[in-house]
């Protein structure tokens, strides 16, 4: 009887299990390698222009070399890891790996001796033509009153929800010439985050940002091709987007007074369901005097948009003109009309407990507005009496504080303005460049070498639109001054948001590696198709846990969770995809520029 270990055999059988075992182990740690490799090295997933700053981060390790490598593995450029000058948020030191001087387009990986190997990414000139197509692109998915076929939506192709032709008058909105109970068309719209409802706050800013990128880069705006069913008709595809919810927002003005409507919405939020299936009832809500100027502000500067498109869309503009007049009208009759909803339930029903969006102080709408208006008409009645300059504080952008955008809307329109606007031009531009300058100052002495990095205060509800939105006034500030060190920054900040940050997640559905799969966001949940919809921009880190879903850290940027409860975190937005699209197009159309 012979052993299965016995002599006779050529090969024998312990040894082949020996190097078997040995394979296993040695397959085992290279996986762990890449594994922990791809966690521990934090870049853009998507990568690099040739021509641009290209960094990545290294956590953990020594000081030591890294490699760029072929996905072959064969080195093609090396370089020595430097630490960073401050530690990031948890205390840690991290190690930044430049390769700016390498330019050869092509596919990569990034490796660290004792680390392992990065997710992998490209070096070409149309790098992230995708993800800033597909930003614009997921306003589409989030269409009201249409079906989405799936010439154009693909495998997330769905039947039409909410048609929005029976909305009625909630007690709150009631007037003698529309009582409530009245029903009204409203249909289109964009659905505003992950619930079925649209606000006309939120899209004032969402809307307005689009159109200004249309307006600040008209010619590359023309080469965008989205897919989508207006595409071909001779209007750019991010205005056939825009349209779709401009012309929403033109049924929310009540025609009798030209105050407009809140939010059009159900009483409460819908289950997690599809569109089709939610069939709740639909109100519009309260007038009030901040929806009143987003509404006339957007349609002040759409009107000295769609002007040029008098075959295509004739009248359009005189509408839209007409209607910002009519709001800002009734805005300055109703200065201070807040939408309180715990208040507006108290007296009305049935009760409204959807996204509240209520704002307490409108200086700043009414500096959007007048701005706007101005511009737009060049008549000084609309600046006469506002104080365009109060303080020298320039906010960043949001919902619920939008002076900002008037001051970029003036800046950028200074040819035809008069000699009164013109003397103040002058100190807006350096209050603009300083804000600029605040943003951006120490930035590279961070962890991660991002102005996102630089305070824990960032780190809010909706935290990546503040990376998208501080992108945005840099680009501003490019546009006001050509001084290439705020295109850098701006583009640090978008390497934050795919993946040069504390958590390795890009955090746009559908592009890197390591990706959201499960946004709050009731389509991609309800669909039955295991990847979201794609171009969606996560909320991201938020130590607060409004939602009360705890989050794996507390520490400012690692505060996030990839779970479809976690609203606080996770949940999508229009004004969040608002600037993540502005700022990825317009790098897109200013690569040229951008300096290592």
């Amino acid at each position: 009887m012979s052993s299965t270990c016995s002599p006779k055999y050529r090969i024998n059988p312990c040894l082949l299990i020996l190097l078997a075992i040995l394979s296993f182990f040695q397959r085992s740690s290279a996986q762990q390698v890449a594994q922990n490799g791809a966690s521990s090295i934090r870049l853009n997933q998507i990568g690099f222009y040739p021509d641009a700053p290209k960094i990545a981060i290294v956590l953990g390790g020594r000081d030591s070399v890294f490699y760029i490598q072929t996905p072959e593995k064969k080195t093609v450029f090396s370089g020595e890891l430097k630490q960073s000058v401050k530690p990031d948020f948890a205390g840690n030191k991290t190690l930044i790996a430049d390769f700016s001087s390498y330019q050869i387009p092509g596919k990569y990986v990034l490796f660290v001796p004792g680390i392992g190997y990065s997710y992998p990414f490209e070096i070409n000139k149309s790098v992230l033509k995708s993800v800033a197509y597909a930003s614009i692109k997921a306003y589409y998915y989030m269409r009201a009153s249409i079906p989405l076929k799936e010439k154009y939506a693909g495998k997330w192709h769905r039947a039409e929800g909410h048609p929005d032709t029976n909305v009625i008058v909630h007690p709150s909105a009631a007037t003698g010439k529309r009582l409530a109970g009245t029903v009204i068309s409203s249909p289109r719209g964009w659905y505003d985050a992950g619930d079925y409802n649209k606000y006309i706050v939120n899209s004032g800013i969402s809307t307005s940002t689009l159109l200004s990128l249309y307006e600040d880069f008209p010619a590359y705006i023309k080469t965008v091709k989205l897919n989508i069913p207006e595409s071909g008709n001779h209007i750019p595809d991010v205005l056939n987007e825009v349209l779709w919810n401009l012309r929403w927002m033109l049924t929310m003005q009540d025609p009798n007074d030209g105050g407009v409507y809140h939010k059009l919405t159900n009483a409460a939020f819908d289950k997690f369901e599809m569109p089709d299936k939610a069939i709740a009832p639909r109100y519009v809500v309260q007038k009030g005097t901040a929806a009143t100027l987003d509404f006339a502000a957007v349609m002040a500067q759409a009107s000295r948009i769609f002007v040029k498109f008098p075959g295509e869309l004739p009248g359009l503009s005189d509408s839209c003109i007409s209607a910002a007049n009519k709001a800002w009208e009734w805005a300055v009759a109703n200065p201070n009309v807040i939408y309180n909803q715990d208040a507006m339930n108290q007296k009305f029903g049935p009760q409204i407990t959807t996204g509240g969006y209520g704002d307490w102080n409108f200086s700043d709408e009414f500096i959007w507005a007048a701005s706007e208006l101005y511009v737009t008409t060049r008549e000084a009645r609309f600046i006469k009496d506002i104080n365009l300059m109060p303080d020298a504080k320039m906010p960043l952008p949001a919902w619920n504080q939008v002076r900002l955008l008037g001051y970029y809307a003036l800046l950028k329109n200074t040819r035809t303005a008069s000699a009164g606007v013109r003397k103040e031009l002058p100190g807006l531009k350096k209050r603009l460049l300083a804000f600029a300058d605040s943003l951006i100052k120490g930035a590279d002495e961070t962890a991660y070498e991002t102005v996102m990095d630089k305070s824990t205060r960032n780190f809010i509800w909706g935290s990546n639109s503040v990376a998208a939105n501080q992108g945005v006034a840099l680009i501003q500030a490019y546009m006001v001054s050509n001084d290439p060190k705020y295109l850098r920054f701006a583009l640090a900040n978008l390497d934050y948001i795919l993946g040069r940050n504390g958590t390795g997640y890009a955090y746009v559905t559908g592009y890197g590696s390591k990706t959201p799969m499960h946004p709050h966001h009731r389509p991609s949940s309800s669909d039955g198709i295991a990847e979201p919809i794609p171009g969606l921009l996560a909320g991201g880190p938020n130590p607060g846990m409004q939602d009360h879903i705890k989050v794996p850290s507390i520490v400012p940027d690692e505060a996030y969770i990839d779970d479809e409860q976690a609203y606080a975190v996770n949940e999508i937005a229009i004004n969040w995809n608002a600037p993540l699209a502005y700022l990825a197009n317009a790098l897109e159309a200013l690569q040229s520029k951008l300096k290592p």
